[in-house]
């Protein structure tokens, strides 16, 4: 469903050398993965017999009940749609292999040996198993049946042929050059390692540092099911830590020694992407690689989406996170600033204060970079140009802001030049159009540039990563400057950083003055106020920036398409949208990215912060004149599909 797949990784309470009794426990795990809506499932390294079998690997009584198991898991789980993967010993050409059998609906479609055997401190498995590292991939007998073994194998799906599985076994990823790199090289997206780690002190955290960090290495979905319950502890103990992570980030994890299952969704659709977009992933058709592709035809079943999507996800949701993240980013627009500042040897920075989020960011962020080259506050001009939307509450925010920061303050009213440049174009006053509201923004821009060449300073520019991937700015107006700092901040994190500069703000003041900036409706003041009140909120016009932001890194960050992203919005923001809605605002953000593209492919420098930037020179590159009949195509469909009007 849109690229999502449930994983699991279970482990059985199993008893050692018990083959029937574990096969049974084995058959339970699967059947609850199952019930569960999970398409893959993950179990310990030899969970059939126990880890902890020692020299009873080498009973051929044992390796017969391991295989005599494996029937018996086949044939009770021959109705159940999840793809596993069971560890358990197997004997071929008088060799035994610690090997992984991966099931589906009663048939092994392989097996995959392990290659990498630990013999050191607590391990012996060279005393037992034989490493896969000279095999070729060739075909064994289990149970009667040719099946491919061997490590070279990938099992696809052919209704999905992005779920791509492979499979490496414990040892396999603390190894210097793991299998699972080759694997997804070939194209393996989800990654299932069957794992008895013992544990002892730290170890954890060391190996759920490995998964997460293999998982981004690899930009693959990677599951590590752990021994647990039930192995010997003669002299050791494990605790069935369970892990999946997606591309660095740890999606679940189990308890230590609960022996508990996890299960999460993991958006293999997203990884494609990282992979298509990332050069260096130089991915090679598993056949040219030399490897096996194994395929099987699963039914996938509708369930709810077990993970969140975060309403704002430019924005950590964990408060200590996001006070880091705020800092970093302060401090790397703080430092794209002071370069260009010591280059260009400006001697003042210019910045047209509004009272508005985006000029008190820019603003903060002058101040620091300011700090930095070790200069006077005063080296920052801050000009307010109040004209006929101006409120008296922005002005004296504006004001009271700049007094705070100990930076120079001054007032240009632009009204009389604007109405000139009115009278010399044949503009009416009263016609409050789009020349009207432009005219103010382009004067004010005149003004600041004026400025600056007057004190030998530049122009800093305010609008942020929302309003040019809307084209909400004025071409050649608020759209220019000679550097944006906000440039790849997004509207909903231009919030957050200001609301962290008020929290860590040393003065009352400043304070105070950052938290009434917060609670002011963002809005250009280009038409004239209702009785002192702010007349033109621009979100009642483009629409949310909740919305934007998030439809924002959905299309660009991941290329998703429509139907996606109004299906991961719906699951983000519950009922504080309609369908109407979200279809309505979705439909605009779509409109107005594609016709403004010509704002964006002439903006000025500004340093890039995050995963997300539209700079012609950077991150984004796209004709002016590009087409968006395909996307608005998807949107008709839906609509025509919801039953509603715009």
């Amino acid at each position: 469903m849109y690229g999502f797949y449930k994983i699991g990784c279970s482990t059985p309470e199993i008893r050692v050398a018990d083959c029937a009794g574990n096969a049974q426990r084995i058959v339970e795990c699967v059947r609850q993965a199952d019930e569960a809506g999970a398409h893959i499932l993950c179990l310990p390294e030899l969970c059939i017999t126990g880890y902890t079998c020692a020299d009873l690997f080498l009973q051929p009584m044992l390796l017969q009940g391991a295989l005599s198991a494996l029937r018996t898991i086949c044939a009770e789980t021959a109705e159940c749609e999840v793809v596993f993967a069971v560890g358990l010993p197997y004997s071929s050409g008088g060799k035994v292999y610690n090997c992984a059998a991966v099931i589906h609906k009663g048939k092994v479609l392989g097996i995959v040996p392990k290659t990498f055997l630990p013999n050191y401190n607590e391990f012996y498995e060279q005393r037992w198993f034989v490493s896969a590292d000279c095999e070729d991939t060739h075909l064994v007998d289990v149970n009667g049946n040719a099946v491919p073994f061997g490590t070279d194998l990938i099992f696809a799906c052919s209704d999905h042929p992005e779920l791509r599985i492979a499979v490496e076994i414990c040892e396999d990823l603390w190894a210097p050059l793991p299998p699972s790199t080759a694997h997804a090289m070939a194209g393996a997206t989800v990654i299932l390692n069957l794992s008895a780690s013992n544990e002892t002190v730290g170890k954890a955290g060391y190996r759920r540092e490995l998964v997460r960090s293999q998982s981004a290495r690899l930009l693959c979905a990677y599951a590590y099911a752990d021994a647990g319950r039930g192995e010997s502890t003669t002299d050791l103990v494990f605790a069935a830590h369970n892990l999946i992570a997606e591309n660095g980030i740890l999606c679940a994890e189990s308890r230590l020694f609960e022996n508990e299952p996890v299960l999460c969704d993991v958006d293999v659709e997203k990884l494609c992407v990282e992979r298509m977009k990332n050069t260096s992933f130089d991915t090679q058709s598993a056949e040219d690689d030399g490897y096996e592709v194994v395929w099987f035809s699963q039914q996938q079943k509708e369930k709810a989406l077990m993970r969140a999507i975060s309403r704002a996800p430019f924005v950590p949701e964990d408060t200590a996170e996001l006070d880091l993240r705020c800092e970093g980013i302060l401090q790397m627009q703080a430092e794209g600033l002071r370069k260009r500042l010591e280059h260009t040897k400006a001697k003042k920075a210019v910045i047209g204060i509004s009272g508005g989020l985006d000029s008190c960011l820019a603003l903060l962020v002058m101040t620091r970079a300011m700090q930095r080259l070790s200069r006077p506050m005063t080296d920052i001009v801050a000009v307010t140009m109040p004209c006929f939307g101006t409120t008296k509450r922005t002005r004296s925010n504006a004001q009271t802001l700049c007094e705070a920061l100990g930076v120079t303050f001054e007032n240009v009213n632009i009204a009389q030049t604007v109405r000139s440049n009115f009278a010399d174009i044949g503009q009416e006053e009263d016609n409050h159009d789009v020349t009207y509201e432009n005219t103010q923004a382009r004067v004010r821009t005149l003004v600041l540039m004026n400025l600056a060449n007057r004190l030998g300073g530049i122009v800093v520019g305010t609008g942020d990563l929302s309003e040019l991937a809307l084209g909400w700015a004025t071409y050649n107006g608020d759209h220019m400057s000679m550097y944006g700092v906000n440039a790849s901040i997004p509207k909903t994190l231009v919030r957050h950083l200001v609301h962290y500069a008020a929290r860590t703000a040393r003065q009352d003041t400043l304070r105070d003055v950052l938290m009434d900036i917060l609670d002011t409706p963002v809005s250009p003041e280009l038409l004239p106020s209702q009785n002192g009140e702010i007349s033109q909120q621009t979100e009642e016009i483009v629409g949310p920036y909740e919305l934007h932001d998030f439809f924002l890194f959905y299309a660009i960050r991941y290329g998703f398409s429509p139907r996606k992203i109004l299906f991961l919005a719906r699951q983000a923001f519950g009922t504080s949208y309609s369908d109407q809605e979200l279809h309505r605002w979705l439909r605009n953000f779509y409109w107005r990215f594609f016709a403004q593209q010509f704002k964006r492919s002439c903006i000025p420098d500004g340093p890039k912060v995050g995963s997300v930037s539209l700079s012609p020179r950077g991150d984004w590159r796209m004709p002016s004149d590009a087409s968006s009949a395909l996307w608005m195509s998807e949107m008709d469909e839906i609509q025509n599909e919801m039953g509603f009007e715009q």
